[in-house]
């Protein structure tokens, strides 16, 4: 898909929907807003009059422009000419860089996800750790953008992180060699007979990847495939025609997801393809994996197979974002993204604020630090202006998902001793291995 595709397609990007506006126009400004703008006006001639440096008319606008869109809530944006380009690469592009997903929290950079078999993944930065210096100069109350130019480069030069993580007494620093990232959404693999397909995001053709990554898995297990892992954590959306065709190669029937926004129009709801071959597994034990870094497209995913019963949802509650923003194009190369709705899973819930809570929560406890990261971890709730739930939730509903659950205590000299370094995906693999022989079972008392 091309990116001026994009423009036309139903998209969901780095956990945000992205849908093309009916028209790029801008709309007339009522009269009655007049008064208000002529004190924007006034403070804009104070500026360039009185300010003690000369200052740029593009710089002013897009501050204006940032301002008011920063009044709305933390996924409205004003898109230049670079973070167009950055849009580009994340859906069909590849760089020179570390493989980081990473966001602005209070000045500080903090990372979102490290992309899985990334230079910055195999180095050991995990989720929920800050880069505070760049080389040794620090980066803390600059931009965003900045940090990722400099993190970004030609591959074969090496960049030292200085990284801050929640849990550990002290900092401590990473060397990284940087390589071309190329886009590889989809991996998959076999534990036993169960296969274990890994989702990194939802840019173009997820889809017909997970397709063809069961069709191999199933070949390479000669066709005898007991169950399925959909592994979603750490993925923080993407493109949302990608959400729904992977969500229709499980399901026959039924609604995945619909949206409305401020007027009864913009409702719309996407329901499965009913003239398709259905379930590409045929029913076979499914479990999807997500965590507090599963966004957006992610939740869409979990929230259809879940409402459908057709999958087990585990690991812990997602991160909450439940909104879909418009592309509204103003040049050939900037836009103003824009909060235009909510999405709801097949059976009405918003996942705004609470997201998915797994139908069994597991935490990651061969992480030594995923407890103490996990107690300062952020999700939509905790941003700032961030749209409201119809539905109230309360502290301790949005909060119950750190409390220690004695049912998973295993020392750290157990879990070396059978090799456990992934414990929710050892405990998926090994629920699904504990209904094979029913599922045998049944499937022979049928014949």
């Amino acid at each position: 898909m091309k990116f001026a595709d994009l423009l036309r397609a139903t998209a969901l990007v780095s956990a945000v929907a992205l849908i093309p506006a009916a028209t790029s126009g801008l709309a007339a400004v009522d009269s009655r807003t007049g008064p208000e703008f002529g004190k924007l006006l006034a403070v804009y001639e104070r500026i360039k009059s009185n300010y003690v440096e000369p200052v740029e008319d593009d710089k002013l606008l897009k501050g204006a422009i940032d301002g008011m869109l920063a009044t709305l809530d933390p996924h409205s944006a004003y898109l230049d000419a670079r973070d167009f380009e950055n849009l580009r690469t994340q859906t069909e592009g590849s760089y020179g860089g570390l493989g980081l997903s990473v966001t602005l929290d209070d000045g500080a950079v903090k990372v979102i996800a490290p992309t899985k078999g990334s230079p910055a993944d195999l180095a050991g930065v995990k989720a929920g750790d800050y880069i505070t210096h760049l080389d040794g100069k620090l980066i803390y109350g600059g931009s965003l953008d900045e940090a990722v130019d400099q993190m970004r480069g030609v591959p074969g030069t090496q960049i030292k992180l200085s990284v801050f993580r929640p849990g550990r007494d002290e900092p401590f620093d990473v060397t990284i060699i940087r390589q071309i990232i190329e886009l590889k959404p989809v991996e998959w693999e076999l534990q036993g007979n169960v296969a274990v397909i890994s989702v990194s995001s939802f840019s173009a053709d997820v889809g017909a990847s997970v397709k063809k990554a069961w069709a191999e898995a199933k070949a390479k297990a000669g066709g005898r495939v007991t169950g399925l892992v959909l592994d979603l954590r750490g993925n923080p959306g993407g493109l949302l025609d990608e959400a729904i065709a992977l969500s229709d190669l499980f399901l026959e029937r039924g609604n995945i997801v619909s949206q409305r926004g401020r007027y009864a129009r913009d409702t719309e709801v996407y329901p499965a393809e009913i003239d398709t071959k259905g379930d590409i597994a045929k029913g076979t034990p499914m479990i999807v994996l997500i965590d507090e870094g599963s966004a957006s497209a992610s939740e869409i995913v979990a929230g259809a197979l879940q409402d459908q019963h057709r999958a087990v949802v585990m690991g812990q509650r997602s991160f909450g974002k439940g909104s879909v923003q418009t592309l509204i194009p103003l040049t050939k190369d900037t836009a103003v993204k824009l909060t235009t709705a909510r999405y709801y899973t097949p059976s009405g819930r918003s996942v705004q604020e609470g997201g998915i809570d797994p139908d069994i929560a597991v935490p990651q406890i061969s992480d030594p630090d995923m407890r103490k990261r996990q107690a300062r971890s952020y999700r939509e709730s905790d941003l700032r202006g961030h749209l409201i739930n119809e539905i109230k939730m309360e502290d301790k509903d949005l909060e119950k998902d750190k409390i220690d659950d004695p049912r998973f205590k295993m020392t750290a000299d157990e879990l070396k001793a059978k090799n456990i370094k992934d414990f929710q995906l050892y405990y998926a693999v090994q629920t699904l291995g504990r209904t094979a022989p029913r599922t045998a079972l049944a499937a022979k008392s049928k014949r």
